[in-house]
């Protein structure tokens, strides 16, 4: 679900991690940090800025250089941010102490718990591989066949890194079937970078295929009028997730052109041999199969539950957590708490991230910010079709700033929400757009744990990832854009 941590799934031969020498940012971040805050906290209060909101956006801004420089972990920086706001009062102990009661942290916890158990069932591998069986042949069908399962596959593992942990296996051993030479084999080339894109653009389109997304989401509901449900998201961000991918498909095609490659006809005899190796269906597997089908039916009915049930609806964080304990519950579950996985550091971080966050957001200081920045690139004298526009490539392109997922979206939907309403635009529609673009982290491996793990394998050099990023992003961008204006207003979004 995350890539702000490192996750382990325990299905995947990661190459082991070598220490690499500390960057510029993490060796001076901290020196960095300090200064931001000394020059935000003591200067003289800004015309039309509360001196809380002052503060605020010292503390935030001061663990924002901490996040982004990574000289001391993000969970650290989270708690001592949460202090400050406290030893500063800026805010009441029962506002930045109680953000970790906050209902999306029992989402997330409940999403780890998730994908631990889908994948010590080998439930999502079986599916990959008769995917793959039923539906592969030809080389071209096999890509668009790995496109369709990493989009199937992000309903049911909520983790990015997790999914490309299963995909990586399945397609070096793919690979090696169809004797493609990795850094010389444009189907090689072509077979992985799908996989950074598809896995990204996919989890654009689920509301819990990343903590970003649910981040948003958050943000969204606690900062405007709006209620963004599973299906609400689905529906807005699945159909432009989908043809983006198809037409960056057919521009790969185009770009690694590898019809004069050989070794194609002994792939489909080994990928049955692997499914068959995984034998008949376990019962920890119809364990899985069953929980996650009552998750799905619940998300995707939520909306209509009300009228079904007289009034009674289960949100999507209460049925994550009744499937977190349906997995953990001793004789019907199939897992125990240590096999569950969950990444504490990730709560806690997520935890001092919406403190700072909505401290801002709640002092001023977010509106005081967004101000400067609007009449700074003169968005306020342009019109409401071309603020979306700009707004909507800054996001997509501001992954090359900014790695995380989870510190964009903390330092960006806020933001837009503010200027929204500073504009007197639609926050709900201007937020939710931006936030389909978070997932967006594709044109460097550094960007994200899934990048590293393609790129690992070899296939593919840092410039074609960096071409193909950058053509993707731009078409992305743009067909969100396009959505806003037509898709947008048939699910009845305003302007």
């Amino acid at each position: 679900m995350i890539e702000d941590t490192k996750e382990s799934t325990g299905t995947t031969p990661v190459p082991p991690e070598t220490k690499k020498p500390k960057t510029f940012l993490q060796k001076y971040g901290v020196f960095f940090a300090i200064a931001v805050f000394g020059l935000l906290y003591f200067m003289p209060t800004p015309e039309g800025m509360e001196p809380n909101g002052q503060k605020s956006l010292a503390i935030f801004a001061t663990a924002l250089t901490l996040w982004v420089s990574g000289s001391i972990p993000i969970y650290l920086t989270s708690m001592m941010a949460i202090v400050a706001l406290i030893l500063t009062n800026t805010v009441e102990d029962d506002t930045a102490f109680g953000t970790l009661g906050f209902n999306v942290i029992w989402l997330m916890v409940s999403a780890f718990v998730l994908t631990s158990a889908m994948v010590k069932s080998n439930l999502a591998r079986r599916f990959a591989l008769w995917m793959l069986n039923q539906f592969g042949g030809t080389p071209t069908r096999t890509l668009f066949i790995l496109i369709v399962v990493n989009f199937a596959i992000a309903f049911i593992i909520p983790s990015t890194t997790a999914r490309a942990s299963l995909m990586v296996p399945l397609c070096i051993i793919l690979l090696e079937m169809y004797r493609a030479i990795p850094g010389e084999s444009n189907f090689g080339k072509l077979m992985m970078l799908l996989g950074v894109q598809s896995d990204a653009l996919a989890t654009s389109g689920v509301m819990t295929g990343t903590a970003a997304n649910i981040i948003a989401v958050k943000f969204i509901e606690e900062q405007t009028t709006g209620q963004i449900g599973y299906m609400d998201w689905l529906l807005a961000g699945m159909p432009t997730a989908m043809i983006t991918m198809m037409l960056t498909f057919l521009v790969g095609l185009k770009i690694f052109n590898f019809r004069n490659e050989a070794g194609f006809e002994e792939a489909t005899t080994k990928l049955s041999e692997q499914l068959h190796a995984l034998g008949k269906i376990s019962r920890d597997e119809r364990k899985a199969m069953m929980i996650f089908f009552f998750t799905a039916l619940s998300w995707a009915t939520g909306d209509y539950q009300e009228a079904w049930f007289g009034g009674f609806s289960l949100s999507i964080y209460a049925t994550a957590v009744i499937a977190a304990i349906l997995c953990l519950m001793p004789h019907i579950g199939l897992l125990t708490w240590k096999e569950a996985n969950i990444k504490w550091d990730l709560m806690i971080f997520a935890a001092g991230a919406y403190a700072a966050g909505n401290a801002l957001e709640s002092t001023g200081g977010a509106q005081w910010l967004i101000n400067k920045v609007v009449y700074g690139l003169g968005l306020d004298s342009m019109n409401h079709s071309m603020v979306y526009v700009v707004v909507i490539f800054i996001s997509v392109f501001s992954h090359m700033i900014f790695t995380s997922k989870t510190v964009r979206t903390i330092i960006l939907i806020p933001a837009f929400i503010a200027l929204a309403k500073s504009l007197g635009m639609d926050p709900v529609t201007l937020a939710l757009a931006a936030s389909f673009t978070l997932t967006y982290t594709i044109t460097l491996p550094p960007h994200s744990k899934v990048n590293t793990l393609y790129f690992s394998t070899g296939y593919f050099t840092v410039l074609q990832q960096l071409m193909y990023g950058i053509i993707t992003c731009a078409i992305g961008a743009t067909l969100i854009s396009i959505s806003v204006f037509t898709w947008f207003q048939v699910l009845g979004y305003g302007l």
